[in-house]
């Protein structure tokens, strides 16, 4: 059972040290997809450490989670091309230009809410959203869910943090929160390059077709 001990290390560590720390500890937990890892303890470990600036934990972590999944980002951003065959990329057009407005809302929901984040940031890197705009979602989400995590700690204790710390990193619920990701992941990877976009998307977005409103076989969309 992993609790905030297991991670004890920041008292050791003078201020400076321990927020690098902070931040790498943070970039390992999540630079491997779907690694069902929670990040959190680290968060609640170093809350408790008296000489760290809350609001400062809260960055730092942010920053490394930031980092780790801009690097998944950009392994699903160029690695399309090793996969996708330009007939492939030139289907998902409209779903590139309807990501392009929606993806910031879609990135940083993911952050905050449980799902397993990979499962939209993936794609989004496979449908070539904006690197820029990606990594202000992700940090931005980020940061404020660090930041409840942080003061919940504080407010609410130990023995409480404790607890919902013990039912999550159980080995059951870690073990299949990962299989099932990495299979909705498999599934996904499949069939995205497969789906004719231009005519579900089409329907309900026309303006995510080309100039004309046609779909890629040039016939018209209906209204």
């Amino acid at each position: 059972m992993v609790t905030i001990d297991d991670f004890s290390i920041f008292s050791w560590l003078p201020s400076e040290l321990a927020y690098l720390g902070i931040l790498v500890i943070s970039f390992i937990l999540n630079i491997i997809p779907f690694l069902p890892v929670p990040d959190f303890p680290v968060l609640v470990t170093a809350t408790f450490d008296s000489k760290l600036d809350p609001h400062l934990i809260a960055l730092y972590s942010s920053l490394g989670m930031g980092a780790a999944k801009m690097v998944i980002f950009y392994a699903s951003y160029y690695g399309r091309k090793f996969f996708f065959s330009a007939k492939a990329k030139e289907n998902m057009l409209p779903l590139q230009r309807l990501l392009a407005r929606y993806g910031w809302g879609g990135a940083f929901a993911a952050t905050v809410t449980p799902i397993p984040d990979d499962l939209v940031y993936i794609p989004l890197g496979l449908a070539k959203y904006s690197p820029w705009k990606f990594a202000t979602a992700v940090f931005a989400g980020k940061f404020i869910q660090n930041e409840f995590i942080v003061w919940g700690a504080i407010y609410l204790g130990r023995p409480f943090v404790e607890n919902i710390i013990g039912y999550s990193t159980s080995t059951v619920n870690l073990v299949a929160i990962g299989v099932a990701s990495v299979a909705v992941l498999v599934v996904m990877v499949y069939f995205f390059p497969r789906i004719d976009y231009a005519k579900i998307i089409g329907k309900w977005f026309p303006w995510t077709l080309d100039d004309q409103g046609k779909d890629k076989n040039g016939q018209g969309q209906k209204q």
